[in-house]
């Protein structure tokens, strides 16, 4: 497995490469172990297992995303990470959607020198859509026949 990077910067291709290869645990060592997420429905979850049943839930979806950095500050240990994102999934009709949207995530340096996420905000500033629990664009595909 490949350590998580040493540059705060480098978060973002990690986590796209090791989501692209539907690798839970590789996604899962780029968060500090009591890090917290607002996943895309709004709901707020902390810790490993919680942390796990998303991505896990996530993969098995097949997503294919694409990172773009947008600003990296550190100041102290910290790093604020700005995103943008652009990810496909199929849905449960078979359809692949496309979401996209601008990450806010916070990285904390480890005593190793390695960078992991502590805070993870896929929505940024969006507010959650109450009608469908979506904070971004998404379009539907259809599969090809």
């Amino acid at each position: 497995m490949t350590p998580p990077p040493t540059d705060p910067a480098l978060l973002p291709l990690a986590f796209q490469n090791a989501l692209n290869a539907h690798a839970a645990d590789q996604v899962l060592a780029l968060y500090t172990e009591n890090a917290t997420m607002r996943t895309v429905t709004g709901e707020v979850i902390s810790g490993s297992a919680a942390l796990r049943k998303e991505v896990e839930q996530t993969i098995a979806a097949g997503p294919r995303i694409t990172n773009t950095t947008r600003h990296v500050l550190v100041g102290d240990g910290t790093a604020l990470v700005i995103v943008d994102w652009n990810m496909q999934t199929t849905a449960p009709d078979g359809n692949r959607v496309t979401a996209s949207g601008t990450t806010t995530n916070v990285a904390r340096r480890s005593t190793d020198g390695t960078w992991r996420f502590t805070i993870l905000n896929p929505a940024g500033t969006e507010p959650v859509d109450e009608a469908d629990g979506a904070p971004f664009r998404s379009v539907a595909h259809r599969p090809p026949t």
